[in-house]
């Protein structure tokens, strides 16, 4: 099993940037693909971005892309997230996951594929 922990939240005015990062202290990340979800109180969870083992592909919502990068360092055994160009709707607990058992990349965006979930952590965008 993986713990992942996140890192890296805190509250930035519109336009600006942050960068989450996501690590476990007792469990390598290589060797696991890995995913950003996002959840917004009275909202359901949601798809953000994905990065496969190697860091070769990545995956983005619509609503962030071009916006958001995903990005890996397994010497580091951290994930990052970097978000730019902020706005008030992403203003959300930010979760980071790590690949099940049964992972299929055909179903990246699934939060059911994902079986290691962090405590997540806030991003507050203000206006």
């Amino acid at each position: 099993q993986v713990q992942p922990v996140e890192s890296g939240g805190g509250l930035v005015q519109a336009g600006g940037s942050l960068r989450l990062s996501c690590t476990a202290s007792e469990r390598s990340l290589s060797s696991y693909a890995m995913a950003w979800f996002r959840q917004a109180p009275g909202k359901e969870r949601e798809f953000v971005a994905a990065i496969s083992r190697s860091g070769g592909s990545t995956y983005y919502a619509d609503s962030v892309k071009g916006r958001f990068t995903i990005s890996r360092d397994n010497a580091k055994n951290t994930v990052y997230l970097q978000l730019n160009t902020l706005k008030p709707e992403d203003t959300a607990v930010y979760y980071c996951a790590a690949e099940g058992a049964y992972y299929s990349r055909s179903y990246y965006y699934s939060a059911h594929e994902y079986d290691y979930w962090g405590q997540g952590t806030q991003v507050t965008v203000s206006s």
